[in-house]
């Protein structure tokens, strides 16, 4: 699957390993890298329903976002490259259509409440 990222300042700090780990401490830090080899290795995101990191899709305020488990309660947040989003005669997104992803943030989204 492609991955990219909403800005390069993100980009920045996912791929240095140094800047992650001081950003985010060693074991949120690794649970990104994890995710993102999980992305990294399947071809579309049908295939990330059945591997670890509970990827699911968001609702409300976060409807077309998609994220994943980090390191309780942080996620990795991203978005389907795919504009519009799949989705099928009932509105549900057709996860084996979206084939790239965009990282936007990782962060604690259940605070926002």
């Amino acid at each position: 699957m492609k991955i990219t990222f909403a800005d390069k300042k993100l980009e920045k700090l996912i791929i240095d390993d140094r800047k992650l780990l001081r950003e985010f401490g060693r074991i949120r830090a690794a649970k990104v890298k994890t995710r993102l080899d999980q992305l990294n290795a399947i071809f579309s995101l049908e295939e990330a329903r059945y591997i670890s990191g509970n990827y699911h899709e968001l609702k409300g305020t976060r409807k077309g976002q998609w994220a994943c488990d980090l390191d309780q309660p942080y996620r990795l947040i991203f978005v389907p490259h795919e504009k519009p989003i799949p989705v099928n005669e009932s509105g549900q997104c057709v996860w084996v259509e979206i084939l790239g992803v965009e990282v936007i943030e990782i962060t604690n989204y259940h605070k926002e409440k």
